[in-house]
């Protein structure tokens, strides 16, 4: 079978959500928003991608309008007039390429850090569930009651307003240790009330955002999830150790409105649990019954090649073997979409290409394409 059959370049279609192909452009946080609000580079950027025939695409996280939920500088807002404008560019823009795009919803929660240039007021601290970014490390404040609302109100906000400048879904930013995975996480949630408890009952914080979601922009409106095992504080951690405890994380997000759920490993290719060949993605859709994305250095050698050794690597083998081992289980129905990172931010034409097996033309990621946006 040629690359241009592959189940990776055949239509998806869940509900109001209909894509040319299969690739999801993953969520990259780039830098390059000033003030919080999007500019003619950050179109350009997008809209080449869609250009290049990227199905669906993640924006990078955007900062939902809550007082604590930057942490970085220069990274884009997802509330207020002018913020909201620039993505409405970057909406049409897209579009007008035939490429469909939802933003990514974000609060940073205790990864914050008062004084460093982030956000309208740099001196407020971090907000999270227990006032811990990790087990037994304190930073920034735990959120009362009334702060667990307030937040959840400017997640619906943010998904209300991208619906109403034409984002086509929105995901929900629940991995890597932010403030959606600090409410999942037992290390960094030991709150005693609703939100806090076992595995079914720490998602709450984030259940309810779907439902204000779903409740305020309609049955029709896509909603992905993203969720992670591993977190930036601890690249071991686990949210479930098991598949029981997996579909009793899940269940509770599926009957709350989730449609998908992009499922962020760092290799796609490892097994999730012993015994399986299944990864994340496919573990999830298994239990669950809802569609997945599979994501994790697809296309890449970045997991196991050090970056002075990136001239040695031949990169159109590399692709090879990746699309190799995603044809595979895209056949066998594990997942149903790949989210591609990196790969694209170095390479906008890398969907053209592979599906054209146009394999030595692909340009290898390095770090100093972070440094630009183009």
């Amino acid at each position: 079978m040629s690359l241009s059959e592959s189940n990776l370049f055949k239509p998806f279609e869940y509900g109001t959500l209909k894509l040319r192909n299969r690739v999801v452009m993953a969520p990259m946080t780039r830098t390059f928003s000033p003030d919080g609000v999007p500019n003619d580079l950050n179109v350009a950027y997008y809209q080449l991608r869609a250009k290049n025939e990227v199905g669906l695409i993640v924006t990078e996280g955007t900062c939902v309008g809550h007082k604590a939920a930057n942490g970085y500088p220069n990274v884009p807002y997802i509330y207020g007039e002018e913020a909201l404008a620039g993505w409405k560019k970057v909406v049409d823009a897209v579009h007008a390429e035939g490429g469909k795009i939802i933003p990514q919803i974000w609060h940073v929660g205790a990864i914050r850090k008062a004084n460093t240039k982030a956000g309208p007021d740099e001196t407020i601290p971090g907000y999270s569930p227990s006032g811990l970014v990790a087990k037994g490390k304190e930073s920034g404040v735990a959120m009362s009651h009334d702060d667990v609302l307030e937040t959840i109100e400017a997640f619906v906000k943010a998904a209300e307003d991208a619906q109403a400048i034409g984002f086509d879904g929105v995901e929900i930013h629940g991995a890597h240790g932010y403030l959606v995975d600090q409410f999942f996480w037992e290390e960094t949630n030991q709150r005693d009330d609703e939100f806090g408890g076992d595995i079914a009952g720490r998602t709450k914080f984030a259940v309810d955002i779907v439902k204000g979601i779903r409740e305020r922009c309609g049955k029709d409106f896509p909603i992905i999830l993203r969720f992670s095992q591993w977190k930036q504080q601890n690249y071991a951690a686990k949210l479930a150790q098991t598949v029981d405890e997996l579909k009793e994380f899940l269940t509770p997000l599926v009957d709350a409105g989730v449609d998908i759920f992009h499922c962020s490993t760092r290799r796609f290719w490892e097994p999730e649990f012993a015994g399986s060949a299944l990864n994340l993605a496919g573990w999830t859709k298994k239990l669950s019954g809802q569609p997945s994305i599979t994501v994790g250095s697809v296309g890449l050698n970045n997991s196991f090649i050090d970056e002075e050794k990136r001239d040695m690597v031949d990169e159109s083998q590399v692709a090879k073997e990746s699309l190799e081992n995603l044809e595979k289980r895209l056949d066998n129905e594990e997942f149903d979409l790949v989210a591609v990172g990196r790969a694209l931010i170095e390479d906008p034409e890398w969907v053209i290409k592979i599906r054209e097996n146009r394999l030595d033309e692909l340009k290898g990621y390095s770090k100093a394409s972070l440094a630009k946006l183009v």
